[in-house]
């Protein structure tokens, strides 16, 4: 097997597999439309951890599309200013990270909002109604349906709703909102900066699951967090021989498509050794991106946390920008 640097011209240069729908701009532009047409419902209570002189905490419920009860944390700290926001994404599968985790953003003076991925473990609720199989992973979640109706579909909308409640917020300053997220929060990540791209400033995106889903097949990568599409493909489509309209179908959420839509600076980190989401997938990604991006390289680093890059979002995201 090639070594890394043996591969890397060829992954510098590489643009990605699955095919991106020909009508993807307009598609999301229609689904952007229907989720701002949902009238605004939240409310703020205390959440069950007190809140003390230098931050509050509270729960933050929502009404979603089909009138879905979502959730997400809210950490506030106390301030008399408006205060910079960091949207954060979580992994596949669970649930936004601790109030306690969550308090290293509010220790650098932002407001942090976390949302809960319907039906992955958390308080958010998936109201289903997914046409064909829901027995193995959300990729695959309304696959045999219209693609407006597949499980990331109907997330981005709600995250599009949850944007539009950051908004309207008091103490927030709405013109400094940055995006964190790594695995399937980077996926997510990638596609609220995509589709929000007037409110977003930054994203710290660190190995982003939901990409190039026709290559992470080919290269047999179909397993542990992206294992519903071999389940697909061995029990519905055995043959292959839809095959192609299917990996189309699912360019309308894979972070390959979006890729050109981002429009915020990007610090994009990858570790090397990564066998949960391959390397040439999140070069895809990376490469389709036209915004102002940085790709650090972590050489004994895999799918796990990576300490240096989470040292490198605190001048990124405090004012340092991509130089910093």
């Amino acid at each position: 097997m090639a070594s890394f640097f043996e591969q890397q011209k060829t992954l510098e240069a590489y643009k990605g597999t699955n095919p991106i729908p020909t009508d993807f701009d307009e598609f999301w532009a229609d689904r952007m439309r229907e989720a701002d047409g949902v009238i605004l419902r939240y409310t703020l209570e205390r959440a069950e951890v007190d809140s003390y002189p230098s931050c509050e905490f509270y729960n933050l419920w929502f009404e979603g599309m089909g009138n879905a009860r979502l959730y997400a944390r809210f950490l506030r700290p106390v301030s008399d200013k408006p205060m910079p926001v960091v949207l954060r994404f979580h992994g596949y599968p669970g649930r936004t990270r601790s109030w306690l985790e969550n308090c290293s953003f509010v220790g650098m003076g932002f407001a942090t909002i976390t949302m809960d991925n319907p039906g992955q473990g958390g308080r958010s609720q998936d109201l289903g109604g997914y046409t064909g199989t829901t027995v193995s992973g959300h990729l695959i979640a309304g696959l045999d349906g219209p693609a407006k109706d597949m499980y990331y579909v109907r997330l981005y909308q709600n995250i599009r709703i949850l944007c539009r409640i950051v908004q309207e917020l008091d103490g927030l300053d709405v013109t400094n909102v940055q995006v964190y997220g790594d695995s399937q929060g980077g996926g997510v990540g990638i596609a609220t900066c995509a589709l929000n791209p007037d409110l977003i400033k930054r994203a710290a995106i660190l190995y982003p699951f939901l990409s190039d889903f026709q290559k992470v097949c080919e290269l047999g990568a179909d397993q542990i967090a992206y294992e519903g599409l071999r389940y697909y493909a061995r029990w519905f489509d055995a043959t292959a021989s839809h095959a192609q309209e299917k990996f189309t179908q699912m360019g309308y959420i894979d972070s390959l498509s979006f890729a050109h839509m981002v429009r915020a600076e990007v610090l994009f980190g990858t570790g090397l050794v990564d066998v949960v989401c391959p390397l040439p997938t999140q070069y895809a990604v990376y490469n389709n991106m036209a915004c102002p991006k940085k790709h650090v390289l972590f050489p004994e680093f895999g799918h796990e946390e990576i300490p240096a890059f989470d040292d490198m979002v605190i001048n990124f995201f405090c004012g340092g920008g991509l130089d910093a």
